[in-house]
């Protein structure tokens, strides 16, 4: 195996890279060993027909796409590192050259590591944080407890407002045919919280328990699913239920059972307390932010849309996976929420970028800053990713490789970076409004 590097610009390299006739032949080989089996030749047993009468019947290149698949990994994988390039993309594929008796050449597209040239980055005037909690404040989560305590009580005596809790059968048809995923029974359906696409939820305020309706809506132009894009739809619904939630009364019972307080006054002080520590830790993460913002500001890099692109991936590939940790699968989401996965990508651009930026500059300054990290905090930090998994210390130790173990290094690093510049701020007090 062989390979080269052409620098592209604006951080992009492509390695073109070459597997010679005879590892490309292995390859072709090692392919024909595996799916012989599957492969059926007149007169000859399964499995027992030579190579060579396979490809006389079906082509030499009946086993070239896999041969391909069995070199580009570690072909791939061997030439990056031996290039010593900083890749932070995943790699874009192409073949070049694919024939019998001739090297197997692909190209890889990769975007590496931009460098960074650093401006201010100590001193920097962000506004001063405020981290009391006024009246209004605890008032709201107080209201958010009771909201956590209330119980549902079914009413029967007037119409559906904004706020309450249905409980509908419908079934949704595009002229006049049903289509899937259009149709449910004892759906429990809050109105105002748009969980439902166009104007569905405020055409039921008004109707009774028992009612039946009509409900006229239209699908997005952009829907998930392209056969309703843009169409017209009409929804039978039923109105079995109307609900609303009974908040309880806030008083000393209240306090009782939603605390170990007996009093009210003494439940209030703890919470103010509580919401004083959080906004401790938000002003601290909000000072943190203004100071990385105003960082990168003061900094000049050139970020490669594929780094862009592999990090918006990682994000949708993490949003998804707790999407179906909810019980719901991505299509479902979909539906619901009226976009699509092309949509869903590019609303991760701006926080993707955002990170890139982020994480280019600490790790810089950690740099320049010569920033160490000790084995003893690299143990805290093994400790800690075991407790969040419930395991072994040792075994989360044999799992980490090297790389990952860096990688975990690094954070540290990263983050006493944070600490410096944040501690480096200077504080202002912020203008008063007028």
């Amino acid at each position: 195996m062989s390979y080269q590097v052409e620098d592209l610009g604006k951080n992009m390299r492509k390695l073109t890279i070459e597997a010679s006739v005879e590892e490309f032949e292995q390859a072709v080989n090692t392919v024909y060993q595996k799916n012989k089996n599957k492969i059926n030749v007149q007169g000859f047993r399964r499995g027992k027909a030579p190579r060579v009468i396979v490809e006389k019947i079906y082509g030499a290149e009946i086993f070239f796409e896999d041969a391909a698949n069995e070199i580009i990994p570690g072909a791939y994988e061997r030439a990056a590192q031996e290039s010593g390039l900083e890749i932070v993309s995943r790699p874009e594929i192409n073949v070049t050259q694919i024939e019998k008796g001739k090297p197997f050449i692909f190209t890889a597209e990769v975007a590496v590591r931009p460098e960074v040239t650093l401006g201010e980055y100590k001193g920097i005037e962000v506004k001063k944080p405020d981290s009391s909690v006024s009246e209004e404040e605890l008032q709201e989560e107080l209201n958010r407890v009771r909201e956590q305590n209330s119980r549902t009580i079914t009413v029967d005596n007037r119409p559906i407002q904004d706020g309450d809790i249905t409980v509908i059968d419908f079934e949704g048809s595009v002229d006049g045919v049903p289509f899937e995923g259009g149709t449910s029974e004892n759906y429990s359906l809050t109105i105002g919280s748009h969980a439902f696409i166009d104007t569905f939820e405020e055409q039921l305020i008004g109707k009774n328990m028992g009612d039946q309706t009509e409900v006229h809506v239209t699908f997005p132009e952009e829907y998930h699913a392209k056969e309703l894009a843009g169409k017209a739809a009409v929804f039978q619904v039923k109105i079995k239920e109307i609900k609303v939630k009974e908040l309880p009364e806030l008083d000393d019972d209240f306090a009782q059972d939603v605390s170990e307080f007996d009093t009210l006054e003494e439940y209030k002080k703890s919470v103010k307390a509580s919401l004083e520590e959080k906004k401790e830790k938000e002003s601290k993460e909000a000072k943190e932010d203004e100071v990385i913002e105003k960082i990168i500001e003061n900094c000049s890099m050139e970020i490669p849309d594929a780094m862009i692109e592999t990090q918006k991936r990682q994000m949708a590939e993490a949003f998804s996976q707790r999407v179906q940790s909810q019980g719901l699968t991505m299509e479902q989401y979909f539906q619901f929420t009226g976009t699509n996965a092309n949509k869903l990508m590019e609303s991760f651009a701006p926080q993707a970028l955002r990170r890139i930026q982020t994480r280019l500059v600490l790790e810089e300054i950690a740099k320049a800053e010569n920033i160490e990290v000790t084995p003893e905090e690299v143990e805290k930090e093994i400790s800690e990713l075991a407790a969040s998994y419930q395991m072994e210390v040792e075994k989360v130790k044999e799992l980490l490789g090297e790389k990952e173990k860096e990688s975990m290094k690094m954070d540290v690093a990263v983050q006493k970076a944070i600490d410096l510049v944040a501690d480096a701020a200077k504080e202002v007090e912020a203008p008063k409004e007028a």
